[in-house]
């Protein structure tokens, strides 16, 4: 199939013409070809990739399964999600994680990395089967326990060695598990205030900044997941006027929700890491403007009603993601005026390509390239309805809200998934 995306803008407001045939863009500029797609007013930029996504596919399909995850992805206008290990069975072999790889080209809507355990269980203390997984149809290359931190120092340097090895990577879930014990949120005036067990700032920093330490002992890559204080963001600047191997993400409900939204005691606000302070948010902004955060990730982390919609403290810790990340990056990056389009395409799709390994995602809007587009509409606004997510759990904690920016399209190695903000139907062969 050939067509052409007619009037389209790239990032840095050229207007042009881009034609795709097959899985690849043929052209860019003047020429048009095949069935003509008008794009005028709206803008291209290199797919989304989400290098921490929560398809719960195996053993949670009351939450997620690949397929709907897959859904929830491309009207998102990702092209990529990144698998998290916290499954049941857990990624840990490289016989889970193949089924998560396989059941991904079945639903063939984007592409599906599994991320694989660090450890068997998730339960910190033996490292998993991160050679198998590497080796397997799969290729993991990024290997996180996340839900669990790698807490045990000894057990995450022996992880860094193992995947330098082969360029892999160590995503790790900053939380002293010690200092966090039946936490309930942010530890800070609201929490005090409220009577709600606190999570401290300081338990997120020193796990960073001993990995950051044990990254640079070994020379291996260490990333950050859900970067949510000020203090981490300092220690990842260090870190890296060091030139220490480290990257770092922040989630979009991080940039802008705080902890004052708990106390309404709805538990859709219940997330892990907890929501911080303004100051916090702050700093995360700062922190991905100016560079010392690679990315953004979601954390995509569906849940069935019964494990939220109940008390605070027995709900489920978990917020869904995909399906309104880019008109939260809009609303908290672009609008403030912190962040160009052009950057926008870099912590979205570029550097989490980069970082994850993903030849064929994150590629520049040029002739030859794979067509993994995402076509937006950066002047609309639309009102989040969780009863019309394509996710199979509801816990946004954006429903009701207005929110600027709309995908329109979203192009998979050529096949249009999602037209006209729907999802077509077609699938990727």
């Amino acid at each position: 199939m050939t067509y052409t995306l007619s009037g389209v803008s790239l990032a840095n407001g050229e207007v042009t013409n881009v034609v795709i045939s097959g899985n690849s863009i043929v052209s860019v500029g003047a020429k048009v070809d095949g069935e003509v797609i008008d794009c005028s007013g709206l803008m291209v930029l290199p797919g989304f990739v989400d290098l921490h996504t929560h398809l719960r596919e195996p053993g949670k399909e009351d939450s997620e399964t690949v397929l709907t995850g897959s859904r929830a992805a491309v009207k998102g206008g990702f092209t990529a999600v990144s698998a998290m290990a916290n499954t049941s069975p857990v990624s840990d072999t490289a016989g889970v994680v193949e089924q998560v790889f396989r059941l991904g080209k079945e639903a063939g809507l984007c592409e599906v990395f599994p991320i694989g355990a660090v450890t068997v269980g998730l339960q910190g203390e033996k490292l998993s089967e991160i050679g198998a997984m590497a080796e397997s149809a799969a290729r993991v290359r990024v290997f996180s326990d996340d839900g669990k931190c790698v807490s045990d120092p000894l057990v995450m340097r022996r992880a860094l060695e193992y995947v330098k090895a082969f360029g892999g990577v160590i995503a790790q879930h900053a939380q002293d598990p010690r200092l966090t014990e039946n936490s309930q949120m942010n530890e800070g005036e609201v929490s005090s205030r409220l009577g709600l067990a606190g999570w401290p700032a300081v338990a997120e920093e020193a796990i960073i900044a001993r990995d950051i330490l044990l990254a640079d002992h070994v020379k291996s890559r260490l990333h950050i997941c859900h970067l949510t204080t000020k203090g981490g963001v300092e220690l990842v600047r260090w870190a890296k006027s060091q030139g220490i191997d480290v990257t770092a993400e922040v989630t979009p409900h991080h940039l802008l929700l705080t902890d004052s939204l708990v106390e309404s005691y709805d538990p859709v606000y219940k997330v892990n890491p907890p929501l911080r302070t303004n100051e916090d948010v702050l700093a995360l902004r700062a922190g991905l403007a100016d560079g010392t955060i690679d990315i953004v990730a979601t954390d995509h982390a569906p849940h069935p009603t019964e494990d939220k919609e109940c008390e605070w403290s027995a709900a489920a810790f978990g917020m869904l993601g995909l399906e309104t990340a880019f008109s939260v990056i809009a609303k908290t990056m672009v609008e403030t005026g912190l962040m160009t389009w052009g950057q926008v395409s870099q912590v979205l799709s570029i550097n989490p390509a980069r970082i994850g390994g993903y030849a064929r995602q994150g590629q520049e809007i040029a002739q030859g390239s794979l067509a993994n587009l995402t076509v937006i509409d950066t002047t609309a606004h639309w009102t989040v309805d969780r009863e019309l997510l394509a996710s199979k759990s509801r816990n946004t904690p954006f429903h009701g809200q207005k929110l600027p920016g709309k995908v329109i399209h979203t192009i998979f190695e050529g096949v249009l998934v999602v037209q006209g903000s729907e999802l077509t139907g077609m699938k990727h062969e």
